[in-house]
This record gives structure tokens, C-alpha cells and sequence, in this order.
């Protein structure tokens, strides 16, 4: 996130896009229902009615994957009308010329013929948020997880450009994070194209950097993504190691992820429960849940936290930083000689100019938001304020995208995916408990009233939900939060494995999967499912 989550109940104008905070992140969420409390507007822009939408100013329920024209046609109106901030764009800016003229051709009438939105409702979306002195963006995987991701994100980048909503309080572009140290594991350097402290590896002075702090060479080129890790199992990759992530349930295209994982010589698994992706492991090891380790998160807001181990491990349990150092030492891998968190850590710290200025003993009380260049500094709550790292923000010129599957005679309908409030991700925690099973003990497709009559289908009745890629049968659910043509359910059920019909196509930058996109025939079924059996 650019701006803290103390900026959130801040903004004059809202705009959340593919994001159901209210859901996915319902404590943040209350921040922005004070905003508005307070008299702010919001603009929300999803496929689905969800909670936010109930509380939108203007409601945007666009076509699912069409997120990328509606932000072209927003900008459009914004240009038109002269809602831009000349002193920003000339002072910060790069490349506004072209993209100022770009943004013309895309007026809000060409985009209701793709996104479904009526054009006086684009325009009045993009007025709002042109003519808001504090105007903050928030979106979640329902912008990124696109052949388009890349694109979506740089579209709102553009928008917080040509408004200067950027860099000041209550402003700004933030992503909120989908689970828990997903931003400290990009700080640790869990990606294929940087080094810890998001130092790209392709620069030769990084690789030398870090060839003297390991003691050994790394390739000046971009590392494998998991993705193509996955298409080489069983030919270049021959053992692979996952370490806290179901992948056999959270990942496109079920059958081929575990057609990849059966092909190895060797899958190892470290978690913390036996999950779908564990079973299929030749070895486990157990790791340490939260409360029984010491160790750092990084946030959704880049604050920088302790976690202190409250109770003992159970049984053989071992902390994940551990378990990876025995591996690597018995590899005769150098370099991996820890005997603690706290090393782990400071070394990070040593390394990362980001942290630069943090160690063990000063994120004590987690008051501190990287960049921390130095031990003098105080944080940085609010990123690009006065200047960018790089010089300029840089202007894209973004153009609209198909999803990589559209709809058809054969495939009519289309799927979207996500996650619900009472069910975390692939359910690894969360559906061990008896009190959430309670809550929620079953996945249903959720699908409009009128097209359950059309379609022939049954409330509370078994449908067969089929795309190019798999089958699943799935109990319906009749409502009025998906529009006609679109159906919704979650993927964190093993025995409805949504992600089995999921996986059409992959960002070509970040391979990123397309789920959020799929296209699926619907067929009724006889069989009727008992909510227990699918807990």
C-alpha cells in the first residue's frame, strides 16, 4: 500500500475495484464505513453486488475482465472535462502528452458496449473521483488476476497520476494483501526477478552484492515462476519443495497441477496441517503455527512486526526457517549456519536497503513502515511523497484486453471466483474449526433467480459445472448478488475444487492465472449433497 491503514477512514473519495474488503478484509473495511460516516463518496466497481456496493455512491456492476476499459473511459472523462492536476502531471510526471491523447479515443460509450456499465454511470464515477482533493484507490486480486493484471494496475496508476492523487494523505493506490506476509515474503525476496529488498537480479552490481553474501553465484537472468515450474515437473524439474501453500487446491487447472506434483521424484511439503497438497508429498515436515514462533511479518501496510512464540511447538514441529537451513546444510548448501529468527532477520536487514535502518531488537514494538534507510530514520508511512524513487511517474499507454476465454454457445456462462467471510482461503485453518463449519459448511454456485428458472436448475438442488478444463458438481444458490450471466463460488472446499475448471490463461508479465475469469456450461443434476458429508 502507498498510504497506511490509518489513511483509510482519510480520503474524500473511495474508489475500491475488484476488492470485497468487507469479506476478505473486514477489519480494514471499518475504516472506510467510518469515511463515509463522515461524509466521504465511494465508488465501487465489481461484478458481483457485494457488501461494498450497498454502500457505494455509484455502483459500477461491470462485465467480469472488463476492468481495464472502464478505467480508459474514466480517464477519457477526466481529460474531457478538465479534472486532471496540470502542477502534478508537469512537476511528476512523464509521458502525460501521450497518454492524455491516448485516453480520447475510449469515450464511456465505447466502454458500456464491453463492460455492461451505462455510460452515465462511468461518467459520473470518474467526475467523483476527478474532482476529489483526497481521491484513494484500493483494489485486491479482482484487479490482478488477469491475462491483464499487469495492465489493470498500471491503468489505476494513471488515474492517481492525472489527478495527483498521489503522495499525500488520505490519497494514493493500495493493494491490500491476500494473506498473511504475502507482502514480507516479496520483501524476503520469495520472487523470481528480485533479490531481497525487491533488488532486481538482472543488474550485475546486485549479483556481485550478493555472490559476496553468499559465497556463491546466482545467474543474471530472471528466475522460474511457479507456473512454469509446474509445466517442467517431471522433465527439468525433478524434486520441488512447498512450504506453506496448499497448491493443489488454490492453483488453476486442478489436473494438471496434480498431474506436475505426481510427475516428480521428490515433492516435500512443510505446513502446519495435512493438506490436499501434503497427501500427495514423499515427505512432510511440520512447521510451527503462529503462536508457536518467533519471527517477523511484514503487512499489508509495510509495517514491520515480531510474531514471540506464546506456547511450544506440538509434537516435532519445527519453525519453517529451520526446517529450510537443515535441508540446505545437509545439501551442503553454505551459508544457511543459523541459530535463530533474530539471525535470519538482521542478515535480511544487512542486505535489503529497505530495512537498512531496521534490526531485531528495533521493530521491538512494530512501529516502523519500510523504506528505513537508515538507523536515524523514522518510517515511511506514506510512500512518493515529493518525488518518486525512480525520477517520474511514468504514463502507460494501456489498450483493452479479451480475457483469455469468452463466452460461447458451447460455454455460455461466466464463472468468477473469490472468497468468502466465515472461510480462509483453502480452508487448511479455518475448516478445522467446528464454530466456522458451523457458519459455513458447504460450497454453493451462487447464480442469478432468473437464470435458475432458465436454466432449469433447483435451489438448494446439484448442478454440473463444467469449463474446457474439468467438472464440478456444486449445490445452487439463488440470488441477486451475481447479475444474469454470471455465477460466483469460492475456492476453498476440497470436495467442490472450483479450481479444478479454472486456469484459461496466465498474465504474459507476471504469470499470473486468470482466475478470476473462466467460462463454464451449466447442467442440472439429480443427486442431492448433504451439507454435512461436505464439510
Amino acid at each position: 500500500m502507498s498510504n497506511p491503514l490509518a489513511d483509510m477512514d482519510k480520503p474524500d473519495v473511495i474508489f475500491c475495484i475488484g476488492t470485497n474488503m468487507t469479506e476478505c478484509h473486514p477489519v480494514a473495511a471499518t475504516a472506510l464505513k467510518r469515511a463515509l460516516a463522515r461524509g466521504a463518496k465511494m465508488i465501487v466497481a465489481d461484478p458481483r453486488r457485494i457488501g461494498l456496493a450497498d454502500l457505494a455512491d455509484v455502483y459500477l456492476p461491470i462485465r467480469v475482465g472488463s476492468d481495464a476499459a472502464l478505467l480508459l473511459a474514466m480517464a477519457h472523462v477526466i481529460q474531457r472535462d478538465g479534472l486532471t492536476h496540470p502542477e502534478f502531471i508537469a512537476s511528476r510526471t512523464t509521458d502525460s502528452e501521450a497518454f492524455l491523447e491516448h485516453v480520447k479515443d475510449f469515450p464511456p460509450e465505447w466502454a458500456e458496449t464491453i463492460t455492461e456499465v451505462p455510460a452515465a454511470d462511468i461518467e459520473r464515477a470518474a467526475r467523483i473521483y476527478g474532482e476529489a482533493d483526497k481521491g484513494a484507490i484500493y483494489y485486491t486480486l479482482g484487479i490482478t488476476e488477469h491475462i491483464c493484471g499487469v495492465d489493470n494496475v498500471q491503468s489505476l496508476c494513471n488515474l492517481a497520476l492525472m489527478t495527483g492523487n498521489i503522495g499525500r494523505e488520505g490519497t494514493g493506490i493500495n493493494p491490500m494483501r491476500g494473506q498473511n506476509n504475502i507482502q514480507g515474503a516479496g520483501d524476503g525476496g520469495a520472487l523470481p526477478n528480485n533479490y531481497p529488498g525487491f533488488q532486481p537480479v538482472t543488474d550485475p552490481a546486485n549479483q556481485e552484492k550478493f555472490k559476496k553474501a553468499w559465497g556463491r553465484e546466482v545467474d543474471l537472468e530472471n528466475g522460474m515462476t511457479k507456473v512454469r515450474a509446474l509445466e517442467l515437473c517431471g522433465d527439468r524439474i525433478r524434486a520441488m519443495i512447498i512450504n506453506g501453500e496448499n497448491t493443489l487446491l488454490s492453483d488453476p487447472d486442478r489436473k494438471h497441477c496434480e498431474h506436475a506434483l505426481k510427475s516428480l521424484d521428490l515433492l516435500v511439503v512443510i505446513d502446519i496441517f495435512m493438506t490436499d497438497t501434503a497427501e500427495l508429498a514423499d515427505v512432510v515436515f511440520p512447521a510451527t503455527a503462529f503462536g508457536e514462533t518467533d519471527g517477523v511479518c511484514s503487512n499489508t501496510e509495510r509495517r514491520v512486526q515480531r510474531l514471540r512464540a506464546a506456547v511450544p511447538p506440538a509434537g516435532e514441529a519445527k519453525p519453517d526457517w529451520w526446517i529450510i537451513s537443515q535441508i540446505a546444510r545437509r545439501l551442503g548448501v553454505p551459508g544457511f549456519e543459523y541459530e535463530s529468527a533474530k539471525e535470519v532477520f538482521n542478515e535480511l536487514c544487512s542486505l535489503s536497503p529497505i530495512y537498512a535502518g531496521l534490526d531485531w531488537d528495533r521493530i521491538e514494538h512494530g512501529e516502523y513502515q519500510w523504506p528505513v534507510p537508515h538507523k536515524d530514520h523514522p518510517g515511511t508511512p506514506i510512500l512518493h511523497q515529493g518525488e518518486f524513487k525512480n525520477g517520474r511517474g511514468i504514463f502507460k499507454l494501456i489498450k483493452y484486453r479479451d480475457p483469455a476465454e469468452t463466452i460461447s454457445e458451447e460455454f455460455p456462462v461466466w464463472l468468477t471466483t473469490g472468497r468468502r467471510l466465515a472461510s480462509y482461503h483453502t480452508r487448511t485453518q479455518t475448516g478445522r474449526s467446528a464454530g466456522i463449519d458451523y457458519l459455513l459448511s458447504e460450497e454453493s454456485l451462487e447464480v442469478h433467480p432468473d437464470d435458475v428458472r432458465e436454466w432449469g436448475l433447483v435451489e438448494g438442488g446439484v448442478c454440473q459445472l463444467t469449463s474446457p478444463r474439468g467438472s464440478v458438481e456444486i449445490k445452487v444458490k439463488a440470488t441477486n448478488r451475481s447479475p444474469r450471466g454470471t455465477v460466483f463460488a469460492s475456492f476453498s472446499f476440497s470436495d467442490v475444487p472450483i479450481n479444478a475448471l479454472t486456469g484459461s490463461g496466465y498474465d504474459p508479465e507476471t504469470d499470473t492465472a486468470e482466475l478470476k475469469v473462466c467460462i463454464v456450461k451449466i447442467e442440472p443434476c439429480e443427486r442431492v449433497i448433504s451439507p454435512r458429508n461436505s464439510s
